[in-house]
């Protein structure tokens, strides 16, 4: 079959515009025709009937399912009166008298606003329903950790530590981290790796959650046990709005945890080659940056700590400074429609920072049960340098950018060929 040039060029040209629109998402595709199918309108999940009372909503997978020769743990007592006041013992929204309308888009299940300094609640929603925390969880490992290791020691990744489930900032066998560089990865990060290295040094998995839980139960958070150093889901896994607020709270009194979560990016080691593998090479350090969104788009943030698994889906805890005011926000079981859960906590944050001051309906606990009082030293984080932007999840614009400009030469390529072979054959 004889193709004239120019139907070929026309024929490439259409084609490699059509691969560079599905690159960018399709800009020059043509418009779908309208759908006959409806979405159901965006409505924010009902707790009123205290469907999480006592544990947390059934899962997805076979998380909850107990190891060889274990049995489930049984469901956490329900403490009566509720932990920080009568008002919290509610399992919907939970407001100050006269409070204005709640914001619009929360697909959060339950969460709280709290301040940082005094320990007021200032707004929830079944605050002590029960939620898988996901890598939430990790803030009490880390104040486990910040108050028995030591930072300057050094440990060596293993394979065990590079072999975890679920996400790893990128230890490898052989590669030296202080227990700071540890720490940075554990809370920037969320590295899986990062907390079975940390609980390693704590006697390993188990005596590490001990630790975990004992510390839960001094500060009276009743709702939470945890089953994983790293917060992948476990047989009895639980925490609740209320509990995770007063974690974060007592993390933020330790200065460095108020500086890890405030900092953006961090160089991290690389690790050797593997002798036993004739054509690995050593692997070169590389910079990790923090994984919450709101640090970088959020006025006054002061960092936080994200969570996700299939069965908790979308978990966080973050703070915030306005007008010397500091306040914290939780976030259980949220999704990432109609708006992620970085905006959602920074809606909320907005709502709590309105309020007056004085608004509050319960209080955080102290070590001894009782409400919060202002006294709590509440660390604040150093001055943050020029905002750096946030990091794109799996690089995926960098590679949009690459892939574009790919197909944009390979046009302009296959043009100047076609155009050199037609005027060869006039």
């Amino acid at each position: 079959m004889k193709i004239q040039g120019t139907s070929l060029l026309a024929a490439l040209t259409a084609g490699a515009v059509l691969a560079v629109a599905a690159v960018t998402g399709g800009a020059s595709a043509q418009p779908t025709p309208p759908s006959s199918v409806t979405t159901t309108p965006f409505t924010t999940p009902n707790t009123d009937g205290c469907p999480q009372k006592t544990t947390p909503p059934a899962p997805v997978d076979s998380s909850e399912v107990p190891a060889p020769g274990s049995t489930t743990p049984k469901p956490l007592s329900i403490p009566t009166p509720a932990v920080g006041g009568s008002q919290l013992g509610a399992c919907g929204v939970v407001l100050p008298k006269g409070a204005p309308a709640l914001p619009q888009d929360i697909s959060s299940t339950a969460w709280m606003v709290s301040d940082l300094d005094t320990g007021e609640v200032l707004a929830a929603k079944d605050p002590h329903g029960r939620y898988r925390p996901a890598s939430t969880i990790k803030v009490l490992l880390a104040i486990v950790a910040l108050r028995t290791l030591d930072l300057d020691t050094v440990v060596t990744g293993t394979q065990a530590d590079a072999d975890v489930d679920g996400t790893r900032v990128g230890i490898g066998p052989g590669g030296r981290y202080s227990n700071r560089q540890l720490m940075q990865a554990l809370v920037m990060a969320s590295g899986n790796d990062a907390a079975h290295a940390i609980a390693a040094q704590l006697g390993g998995d188990e005596a590490a959650v001990a630790k975990m839980n004992e510390l839960a139960k001094s500060l009276y958070l009743l709702d939470t046990r945890a089953a994983t150093p790293s917060g992948l889901d476990g047989p009895g896994m639980t925490t609740s709005a209320y509990d995770l607020s007063g974690a974060f709270r007592e993390a933020m009194t330790i200065p460095l945890f108020a500086e890890l979560i405030h900092t953006e990016q961090v160089d991290f080691p690389g690790y050797p080659k593997d002798p036993k593998i004739p054509e690995d090479k050593d692997h070169p350090g590389f910079v990790i940056a923090n994984d919450n969104h709101l640090l970088y788009n959020y006025e006054g943030a002061l960092g936080g700590k994200t969570g996700f698994t299939d069965d908790s889906r979308h978990t966080f805890v973050a703070a915030a400074e306005r007008d010397g005011r500091r306040l914290a926000v939780t976030l259980l079981k949220a999704e990432v429609l109609p708006i992620r859960p970085w905006q959602q906590a920074a809606r909320l944050l907005d709502y709590g920072f309105a309020l007056p001051r004085g608004s509050e309906v319960g209080a955080l606990p102290s070590r001894n049960g009782n409400p919060a009082t202002p006294s709590a030293a509440v660390a604040s984080p150093p001055p943050r340098d020029e905002a750096a932007p946030a990091p794109e999840s799996n690089g995926g614009s960098s590679l949009r950018t690459i892939l574009l400009a790919a197909g944009i030469l390979a046009v302009l390529a296959l043009v100047l060929y076609i155009h050199r072979l037609t005027s060869r054959r006039r």
